[in-house]
């Protein structure tokens, strides 16, 4: 009885402890978010105050009528498109690749693989320029459009899917031939579904990284009307940088899609997640 009680109270406290640790996390990751929102709507005094406001004392709007005074939400619309179009088409893409490589047999699939597997460890910077001549060759240069291909057959999309593919029983594919059905079919009606976990995460992981990916945006697009959002926080924080309440308004707008795609597609990550450290 003793020792029941010892375990009780050893479980209790490991509780208490992991409770404390995870709302001091969430305050952590919180806080940069919520400053960003509320200077958003502060005006210049009180973002310059020398002692922190931790709350807008005289709320306003000021900071996002001078955003849109320039075009905000064209900015808004590239980054949300650029983003979501190179979201669909490499979830597209890579499931189907990583299916004809997790559940196909055929020669130099080895080779292939082993090439994909290659790319994913090589930087992006190293192949900007080469992306920027091709983009420019085919007639892409400053186009949305440039920003966007260069995402399609991701190499960790491809290997992601197909880790998940090598989930699917051969044998529901085989009933799937057996009962006439060709390979899309089977694919988009049997394979898709079984995945769609898989999907889920990686739909996450490649709208962030489009998102996030300054760099190549910074390297295609030159003109203000192909800015994206992020874009065009950075260059207005490098001609204004003493204007806090503007940059706050912009990263506080830029911050909304990213939210929405997460808690939409939430369940489908955590999915993937679990169910590729149970396979590993």
């Amino acid at each position: 009885m003793k020792k029941t009680t010892d375990l009780s109270g050893t479980s209790k406290g490991y509780k208490v402890f992991s409770v404390a640790i995870l709302v001091v996390m969430v305050i952590f990751f919180l806080f940069p978010l919520y400053w960003i929102v509320t200077g958003s709507f502060k005006n210049k005094l009180e973002i310059t105050a020398r002692t922190p406001i931790w709350f807008p004392i005289e709320p306003t709007v000021e900071n996002y009528a001078r955003l849109f005074d320039n075009p905000a939400f064209l900015w808004l619309f590239n980054i949300i498109f650029i983003s979501a179009a190179a979201m669909i088409l490499t979830c597209l893409t890579a499931s189907l690749a990583g299916y004809a490589l997790g559940k196909k047999r055929f020669i130099g699939r080895g080779v292939l693989f082993t090439i994909i597997i290659c790319a994913m460890a090589l930087p992006k910077q190293v192949i900007v320029i080469p992306l920027l001549q091709e983009m420019t060759a085919i007639g892409l240069n400053d186009n949305i459009w440039a920003v966007i291909l260069p995402t399609v057959g991701w190499p960790f999309g491809v290997f992601l899917m197909k880790q998940f593919s090598e989930t699917v029983p051969t044998e529901i594919l085989e009933a799937a031939r057996v009962d006439g059905a060709g390979e899309l079919r089977t694919f988009f009606s049997v394979v898709f579904p079984m995945i769609k976990p898989g999907i889920g995460a990686l739909a996450i992981f490649t709208f962030v990284n489009t998102w996030n990916d300054y760099f190549l945006q910074l390297v295609m697009l030159t003109s203000t009307e192909s800015w994206t959002l992020p874009l065009a926080i950075a260059n207005l924080q490098g001609e204004m940088s003493t204007d806090f309440g503007l940059i706050m308004a912009g990263a506080a707008l830029a911050s909304i899609p990213i939210i929405i795609v997460f808690v939409a597609f939430q369940k489908y990550f955590t999915q993937g997640i679990a169910m590729g450290a149970v396979k590993g």
